[in-house]
């Protein structure tokens, strides 16, 4: 799978890139991931990238012109990706939206800075605006580096075991969080690991884990809920 990243702080991508899971993947020819630099699109000596915005307002906001020319040359390099804009307005990132993008053969995200973008570069390019919560970061990097961990998870063999990734929370049709996991020592504390994972029994195992799932679930959803119901 190829991810491209669209960027004017690629630094910012180096440690992320080269750890562990994502830096084995990438070793292995399983995901390849370019990045590139918004700014090298820009014109004039102090490439510049960013202007104050018509109307007057704070802050500054991305120029539609670095910002297209930089998409449209990554895109006309083979077959055009699926063009994610991260930004605060877009769709609420998810597990389906995840699984739709771990089967796309290229995606391109497209990171904001400073105010956001000129309209036009929406107009323009008609992206797929994501964001991943109801909050505000100061760039999309952050959420370009959550996409992309999410992704690689569910591209085959950078898990090494495929069940890991099934058995993720959100991850199947009932969309729960995952129940308690154990591992040894059997005590700690005071407290023991149940009696069912020690039992051998699969099918109750089974059983066991999904009503702890479903309970842990309906929780997660009542505190979320009373949260919002807050004044």
């Amino acid at each position: 799978m190829r991810i491209d990243i669209l960027t004017l702080f690629p630094e910012m991508f180096t440690g992320f890139l080269d750890g562990s899971l994502l830096g084995a993947a990438r070793a292995s020819g399983l995901l390849d991931i370019r990045i590139v630099n918004i700014r090298d699109f820009a014109e004039g000596v102090h490439r510049q990238v960013d202007d104050r915005p018509f109307g007057g307002g704070p802050g500054m906001l991305l120029m539609p012109g670095p910002v297209v020319d930089c998409v449209e040359s990554v895109q006309s390099d083979a077959t055009p990706g699926h063009l994610l804009m991260l930004t605060p307005g877009g769709r609420r990132l998810d597990q389906s939206i995840v699984e739709d993008l771990s089967r796309r053969g290229r995606i391109v995200l497209l990171c904001g800075r400073y105010e956001g973008f000129d309209e036009r570069v929406s107009e323009t390019l008609q992206p797929d605006e994501i964001s991943i919560g109801d909050y505000v970061l100061s760039g999309g990097e952050v959420a370009a580096m959550v996409i992309i961990d999410a992704v690689a998870r569910l591209v085959p063999g950078v898990l090494g075991d495929e069940e890991s990734a099934r058995q993720d929370s959100f991850s199947g049709g009932e969309r729960l969080v995952e129940g308690p996991q154990y591992t040894r020592p059997r005590e700690f504390r005071g407290l023991h690991v149940p009696d069912v994972l020690l039992s051998g029994d699969h099918a109750r195992i089974a059983k066991w884990r999904h009503e702890q799932a479903v309970e842990k679930t309906q929780r997660r959803n009542q505190v979320n809920h009373s949260q919002r119901s807050v004044p």
